[in-house]
Order: C-alpha cells, then sequence, then structure tokens
C-alpha cells in the first residue's frame, strides 16, 4: 500500500507510473475523499472546543445562579454532541472508503525499470549455460512422461479435470527429490530458516500481500468460512510477523517453505494446455525476505543469486529477463524473471519471479521494526523469489536430460535424493 501523504504530495508522480504500469487507479477519488475526511476532522476538532468550553461554562452559570441560561447551555451542548456523532459516523465511513481505494493502487516501479506497455519490452539481460545439442528430435515433456509411465493425464482429469494430472513411481520421486534438495541447499547454504507454514490462511493475509481485494477471482476460496487456499507461501510467510515491531537486530529475516500451491488460472484460459505447464495446483519451493530499506536492492541481487544457483547446480541453461513496467506485478516495484530452457518445447518457460516489494506489503500487513538507534518504528522492505518453482522444473530436467533411448538422466547434484538412480527408464 502506498502512502496517503506519499500519493497527496506526488499525485502527477503516481498519475505516471500508473500509465507506465499499464492499469488504473481511483487516484482522484482517494484525494476528494481525502479532503472530505480532513474537513471533517477540522470540524469535529472544532466542534469539541466548543463544547468543552460550553460545558465549563454550565458549571459558572449554575454558581452564578442562571439557570435558565445554563439549561439552554445543556441543550446546546447536547445538540453538538449529536452533531459531533454523526460527524463522526460520515467519517467512519469516509475511511473505510479511502482504506478500500488505498488497496487498489499498486505499488511504484523503480527508476531503474524500463518502461513499456506488455511483456514485448520486457529486456533479456543474460543467458547462462548452453543449450543441449541432440542427434535426435527432442521430445515435449508430456510425451517423455507417458511413455516412461510417470505422468498420468488421463486419471488426472478423471480425478479433478482439466489441467490436472498425476506423477507416478520416479516421476513423483523425482519432484520430491527435487524440493527436498532444493530446501537443503537454501537452509544449508544461503542462510534460510525453513518454514511449514499453513496452506489456508485467512482473508486479510492475501490483502497483505495485495492478493486481495483485486485478484480475487484467481484465488480458491471456501464458500462458508474465511478460508482461503494459498497461491503461493509468500503469503503465509510474509505473515507470520503481521502487525509486529521487530527489533533491528532480527534482520535481515530469511525464510525458505515449501507449499503447493492453488490457483485458478482465469487469466490463462487457453494457454498452455497440453502437459504440466499451467495447473490449478503445483508445488513450489519460495523464499522470503524481510530487510531494512536501506539494504533491500542489494537483497534482491543476493536473492536473485541464491535461485540461479540451483539452475546452475542442475546444470540447465536459463536466462533473466527484467520486467518493464507493463509486466510487473501488482505489488513489484522491481522484477526479474529466470526462465529455463526447454529443449522439447522449444520454449522458456518462469522458474522463478524475483521481486523486491520496498514497503508495500509491510504497510499492508503493519510490519514494522524499530530502529537500533531508538528511533521512531519504520516499515520493512519485503522481497520474494521462488528457488524454484515446480512443475517447470521437471518439464526442463525432462526435457533437456532425455535421451535418444527415451531414458532421462537425473542431474548429479540431486542422485543422492533419488536413492542413488542416474537413469529413468
Amino acid at each position: 500500500m502506498l502512502a496517503l501523504n506519499f500519493i497527496r504530495k506526488n499525485t502527477n508522480l503516481v498519475k505516471q507510473a500508473l500509465i507506465d504500469l499499464n492499469t488504473e487507479a481511483p487516484i482522484d477519488e482517494i484525494l476528494a475523499l481525502d479532503v472530505r475526511r480532513r474537513n471533517i476532522l477540522a470540524e469535529v476538532e472544532s466542534l469539541r472546543a466548543e463544547r468543552n468550553a460550553g460545558s465549563k461554562a454550565i458549571g459558572a452559570l449554575m454558581r452564578q445562579g442562571n439557570k435558565d441560561q445554563a439549561e439552554a447551555q445543556k441543550k446546546r451542548m447536547g445538540e453538538l454532541g449529536a452533531k459531533i456523532g454523526a460527524l463522526n459516523e460520515t467519517l467512519t465511513r469516509i475511511e473505510a472508503g479511502l482504506k478500500q481505494n488505498l488497496l487498489l493502487v499498486p505499488n511504484m516501479p523503480l527508476p531503474e525499470v524500463p518502461v513499456g506497455p506488455d511483456e514485448a519490452d520486457n529486456v533479456v539481460l543474460r543467458e547462462h549455460g548452453q543449450k543441449p545439442a541432440f542427434n535426435f528430435t527432442p521430445k515435449p515433456h508430456w510425451d517423455i512422461g507417458e511413455a516412461l509411465d510417470i505422468i498420468d493425464f488421463e486419471r488426472g482429469v478423471k480425478l479433478s479435470g482439466s489441467r490436472f494430472y498425476v506423477l507416478k513411481g520416479p516421476g513423483a520421486r523425482l519432484q520430491r527429490a527435487l524440493i527436498t534438495w532444493m530446501l537443503d541447499v537454501h537452509t544449508l547454504e544461503h542462510g534460510y530458516t525453513e518454514i511449514y507454514p499453513p496452506f489456508i490462511v485467512r482473508e486479510h493475509c492475501l490483502v497483505g500481500t495485495g492478493n486481495l481485494p483485486k485478484f480475487g477471482e484467481n484465488l480458491y476460496h471456501d464458500a462458508e468460512e474465511d478460508y482461503w487456499l494459498i497461491p503461493t507461501a509468500e503469503v503465509p510467510t510474509t505473515n507470520l510477523y503481521r502487525e509486529e515491531i521487530l527489533d533491528e537486530a532480527q534482520l535481515p529475516i530469511y525464510h525458505v517453505a515449501y507449499t503447493p500451491c492453488f490457483r485458478r488460472e482465469k487469466m490463462s484460459a487457453g494457454r498452455d494446455v497440453r502437459g504440466i505447464k499451467r495447473g490449478h495446483q503445483f508445488d513450489k519451493v519460495e523464499m522470503v525476505k524481510f530487510v531494512t530499506p536501506e539494504t533491500g536492492r542489494r537483497e534482491l541481487d543476493n536473492l536473485l543469486d541464491d535461485a540461479e544457483d540451483i539452475c546452475r547446480r542442475l546444470e540447465l541453461p536459463y536466462r533473466i529477463v527484467q520486467m518493464c513496467t507493463g509486466d510487473l506485478s501488482f505489488v513489484s516495484a522491481i522484477k526479474f524473471d529466470i526462465e529455463l530452457w526447454a529443449a522439447g518445447c522449444r520454449d522458456w518457460l518462469e522458474v522463478s519471479s524475483c521481486a523486491l516489494f520496498t514497503d508495500f506489503q509491510a504497510r499492508r500487513a503493519n510490519i514494522r521494526y524499530r530502529p537500533a538507534d531508538g528511533g521512531k518504528p519504520r516499515h520493512v522492505y519485503t522481497l520474494n523469489g521462488s528457488g524454484l518453482a515446480l512443475p517447470r522444473l521437471m518439464i526442463a530436467v525432462l526435457e533437456n536430460y532425455q535421451q535418444a533411448d527415451g531414458s532421462v538422466i537425473v542431474p548429479e547434484a540431486i542422485r543422492p535424493y533419488m536413492g542413488g538412480v542416474d537413469v529413468i527408464k
């Protein structure tokens, strides 16, 4: 959430950012509500001052024997009290509307974010590794998975409908091995503390991370209770510290969590209908950071390197793409995607989005820290990035490590997690 004071003082800057972000937000309505709120506050303050002075006068009139004047003054004080009460009710409604409108304003992009209306203006910063060369025509993962009997699309649809599948045998173990290995790398070598959070949260958690109220149509919601299936581990992990004031000595905090993720994929209807690239349920290892504002940009570079390290160790070709303004997420101030090359699909697949949110989420969730110098509590900066996301990582492994006989070599880094299995055949 942007601070109201920031919008008030930087209205033209905010409006230009909305143009760059290729989106809209009710800025004029926010400013109008703010003027009404401040006018009412001033009127209430004036009326309260008048009521306080009048109440003191009643006692003096009674001591002077001016009973009629005292009664008239009491009546006037009652009228003032009723008017103050009515204004406070109006103020409550205005403040509720103001807060709801502020929740619809996206984060502001940092100056270094390239300006462009959509993904066509994203910038490929660099590529790492060599695309595999085959002496045969590489197959897509849906053919590989069915031939090896490790992905069952038909039974997934039978159980849950389109965009669901079943991993079997070595396929299920491969995904489990990748998840466990990634958690070990991040916790034992990159300095993260593992979290196993609930996969169901309350509405306020999704408001805190920016998923609500704007993107509710892509979330799964219990029809009777305030239960929401998480779209990413970022939601419960970020909200661990909501409504708290941390000590600066506790920062930075690095957390990593594995969870299943649930999304309705309404925005991608008709896209990537084959295979396991897009599903309503998928697994992900997610990294979340809480840091001081001064270190936020540097922490983003480190976060990106932690995610890249997984790609490097798996010896998978990847590239880094910087998102332009029109392709930034609602909460991001700057964002970089890691895309793995999939040799069978002949496509780059996003497996991680590493983003700095500045204090945008912290304001929504009220996460602050107390500076070591004893100053006024400040909002933390939050960051997150996948480290990495399944099943696209599975796609890259199956398609880049496939062999002419239909088998798939297991990347050396995760063989200990596969019970020593080095080939799936």
